[in-house]
């Protein structure tokens, strides 16, 4: 009995560590989006250069993730958890001091290290608790961070800028941020499942190689008619080579950062390939479209941005943060492959609602974006992270959650650099968004065909 209730403190107090982790990183991510205007103004540059210091957060963000959790086997987790909490808190103390734009970049790309925070969390719970339905639950609760505290955070924002300008909201996140790593630090307990290992920096090299030169072109795609075309394709048969490199180098490593065995596995290209997909095809819908339309004057709703937030992003975040804990506990009970495509047909009724109806009526907008919430924020979402860690091999755990983090993250930049783009070809109309979602809905039910090829995850199902 005294051994039962000494389980649930350490495994309570390993939440709240965990927790605090991923609200220190979910910050960076979604606190900042209603400041940018400010962080203009303040630092006297153009809507463009601070633009591009979110975008150099998130590929650094998907480039640690490609190898840190793989280094977290090797060295330990918590020790590596910990030190990229501290990294990014110092990080965030550089952004609130920056004196200029280049040394907010500068701050962005080292609070990008903390990019795999979540999937490193969900490693170090699932070495802790080794219930499957408990596991599922708290992977749900954990898991569901990631879409948002609740809206929270972005309302706060854009308070916080506005009555005391962009650097509060840094100091804010950055005492966040040391509380986390404290949290983490006193504790978490560590695990080194392939302590001895050595480190493949090769391996690691040519695979940031690939995904940053994806991304980077994705990033020049989406600017449509002012992209450089040469640039996107240069990038791109880069990433080929770079690729090609990568895979002949885990072939003949004795000790790959990827087995090429592993990756020939459904268990692997399934997962990443319906990932992918999945933030392709919803990604840009909510965050893109969705805000675009509710605050265009012309054909749309002519909202104010704050209230655009406060009607759509806080009912989306909230909706999956309620919904993510009984998705995770469901997983186990059901399959975790039956609730993730139960999310993907959820998440094509509800872009269907908005196409159809939403883009002529506010209240069917806010009913689709909350139908996304449930089937996306709250299922789809919790399940792919989750199953990056079950299905992931045993000789290697964190392989297949760190390619699952860059796999969100390329879907991310695949969504905004494709949807937007169909919507604008037809200029400022209600039918280029149609055309938007519509490509959106495609690559779902491409996602919800491809979900049907990833293997089940039998030892974590009861």
């Amino acid at each position: 009995m005294i051994e039962q209730s000494k389980d649930k403190t350490n495994v309570l107090t390993l939440m709240v560590a965990l927790l605090a982790a991923c609200v220190a990183f979910q910050l960076n991510a979604s606190m900042l989006s209603p400041v940018l205007v400010t962080i203009t103004k303040e630092l006297g540059t153009n809507d463009a250069a601070v633009g591009l210091s979110q975008t150099s957060f998130f590929i650094a963000a998907a480039l640690f993730s490609l190898f840190l959790p793989r280094l977290s086997d090797i060295k330990g987790r918590k020790k590596v958890l910990t030190g990229m909490l501290l990294i990014m808190t110092l990080g965030t103390v550089l952004a609130a001091i920056a004196p200029n734009i280049e040394v907010l970049y500068a701050a962005r790309i080292i609070q990008g290290v903390s990019g795999p925070v979540v999937p490193l969390c969900l490693l170090m719970l699932s070495y802790e608790v080794k219930d499957v339905k408990q596991y599922g639950m708290l992977m749900g609760i954990v898991t569901a961070v990631n879409g948002g505290i609740a809206g929270v955070d972005a309302i706060a924002g854009g308070v916080l800028a506005t009555q005391f300008g962009f650097r509060s909201v840094f100091w804010v996140i950055a005492v966040v941020a040391a509380i986390s790593t404290y949290f983490v630090y006193r504790f978490a307990s560590e695990s080194k499942p392939s302590a001895g290992t050595k480190m493949d920096w090769l391996g690691v090299l040519l695979i940031v190689l690939t995904i940053a030169a994806l991304l980077l072109a994705l990033n020049e795609a989406g600017k449509l008619a002012n992209a450089n075309w040469f640039i996107v394709i240069g990038l791109t048969l880069f990433a080929i080579i770079c690729f090609i490199l990568f895979w002949n180098v885990e072939k003949r490593n004795k000790q790959p950062l990827v087995t090429t065995i592993h990756l020939k596995k459904r268990s692997t290209w399934a997962l990443l390939l319906t990932t992918t997909l999945t933030m392709t095809g919803i990604f840009a819908v909510v965050n893109g479209l969705v805000m675009s339309i509710a605050q265009n004057h012309e054909i749309g709703f002519g909202l104010d941005p704050d209230w655009a937030s406060l009607i759509f992003l806080t009912p989306y975040a909230l909706i999956g943060w309620v919904v993510g804990p009984f998705s995770g506990r469901l997983a186990p009970s059901m399959g975790y492959n039956k609730v993730l495509k139960l999310g993907l047909v959820g998440c094509i009724i509800g872009i269907l609602m908005i196409m159809f109806y939403g883009i002529h009526s506010l209240p069917i907008l806010t009913i689709g974006v909350i139908v996304l919430g449930i089937f996306y924020a709250g299922m789809a979402n919790i399940i792919l992270n989750g199953l990056g860690v079950v299905l992931s091999p045993t000789e290697n755990p964190g392989f297949l959650p760190g390619m699952n983090a860059g796999a969100f993250n390329l879907g991310a930049g695949l969504s905004f650099a494709l949807l937007p783009a169909i919507q604008m070809m037809n200029g400022n109309s209600v039918d280029g968004y149609f055309n938007g979602l519509l490509l959106g809905l495609i690559i779902t039910i491409l996602a919800l065909l491809s979900s049907l090829l990833i293997p089940r995850p039998v030892n974590a199902e009861v």
